[in-house]
């Protein structure tokens, strides 16, 4: 295990294969898998590979890859069925609503009219 990961972190454990996901796109720094409980037609996370706690732990030394992880997001939205749109989210935090404690964007798309879905609960 790498010192950038942490041993019980769900999302490490997905990074480092020990859980099962579908990926949607994968490279040295970043995956993107669908998630478990889509509230979507299209439903999905971006996580650095890095173990970053929250949007709140972020430091300069995180730029370039949340950057390359937004930059990825409307790719990957429209080769998952949203080409007219999606909904970007982190949640950050307990107030923020944050589950899983590993930095991921959530990227909501599809067919629905998201202006009047909930946010994700979690995760």
């Amino acid at each position: 295990m790498s010192p950038v990961e942490k041993k019980d972190c769900l999302f490490c454990k997905i990074v480092r294969g020990e859980i099962p996901a579908r990926k949607v796109y994968e490279d040295d720094d970043m995956l993107a898998f669908h998630d478990i409980a889509p509230q979507a037609p299209v439903h999905f996370m971006i996580i650095p590979k890095q173990h970053v706690d929250s949007l709140a732990a972020v430091g300069p030394e995180h730029e370039r890859v949340l950057g390359r992880m937004f930059a990825m997001a409307g790719r990957l939205a429209r080769e998952q069925g949203s080409p007219d749109g999606f909904r970007t989210i982190v949640n950050t935090g307990r107030i923020g609503r944050q589950d899983v404690y590993h930095l991921h964007i959530h990227i909501l798309g599809g067919s629905e009219p998201f202006g009047r879905m909930m946010p994700p609960s979690g995760a």
